[in-house]
């Protein structure tokens, strides 16, 4: 966050740049359908959407409108100016004129805090991205699975489940072997299965991570599909608890810093 200030971070960081980069690395199959990708957050009105979408800023992370049929019957959307935050909400009329004040606070944030922390943030554009809602096989929020690429390799996957209930967090190997880690939510029970296409999700993963030194991969595995969800370097701004905490050394092991970024 300090010393890493090359423009491919900004890349990273953004959520609508990332996609060419995904799209040159891995190819267009693997990314989510993009509906819109606005500069005027008031465009949002003007939009013809399926019943199921999401919606995002394009300059951060934890921010995010989910649009389904499947979110709870009493679920709303927060106030405009306390609106960064996930949230699932079901497709109405009038909804998106109703987002599109959300979406127009998002772009007067500054994430990251600030330029000496979480600085490819700030270079980013702030504009709107419209995405398709993945889902799982029963219209569920899929499992988010985050690779951890050190210089290019694989070292381990997270996986988070039930992002909008009781979140659940398990950390495993690429060999799919369960580590006694916490990173603060609890460990799902059963252990989620190992992946039918791991190795797939293994191999972009560490394509995307080809060019760096340290980066998170997130991935989804819906429908047969192996699709892209962010790329992040700086996951939870640096600030994410493990328990035990010697696998502060463990994760570090697998990094060696350049002395210099070029």
């Amino acid at each position: 966050m300090l010393r890493d200030h090359r423009p491919l971070l900004v890349v990273f960081a953004d959520k609508a740049a990332v996609r060419e980069y995904v799209a040159d690395r891995v190819g267009e199959a693997f990314l989510p359908t993009a509906y819109a990708i606005l500069d005027d957050p008031g465009g949002l009105v003007d939009l013809d959407l399926p019943e199921s979408y999401v919606v995002k800023p394009t300059h951060g992370s934890g921010a995010c409108i989910v649009v389904s049929p499947g979110a709870p019957f009493d679920a709303e959307l927060p106030e405009a100016r306390w609106s960064w935050m996930y949230r699932h909400v079901r497709p109405r009329p009038g909804l998106l004129g109703d987002l599109a004040p959300i979406a127009a606070n998002w772009t007067t944030k500054l994430y990251g805090q600030g330029p000496n922390r979480e600085w490819a943030y700030g270079r980013v554009r702030p504009r709107i991205l419209v995405e398709e809602m993945l889902a799982g096989p029963n219209g569920e929020i899929p499992a988010d699975s985050k690779l951890f690429v050190f210089h290019g390799t694989c070292r381990y996957i997270q996986v988070d489940q039930s992002r909008f209930g009781a979140r659940t967090q398990d950390f495993f190997t690429p060999a799919w072997e369960h580590l006694p880690l916490s990173g603060g939510p609890a460990w799902a029970d059963p252990v989620p299965a190992r992946p039918e296409r791991l190795a797939e999700m293994i191999a972009v993963a560490e394509t995307l991570g080809a060019e760096t030194d340290f980066v998170r991969v997130d991935l989804y595995d819906v429908g047969g599909r192996i699709v892209f969800g962010e790329l992040t370097s700086y996951p939870a701004g640096g600030d994410s608890p493990f328990s035990p905490d010697s696998y502060d050394i463990e994760f570090g092991s697998h990094w060696t810093v350049p002395r210099r970024y070029r």
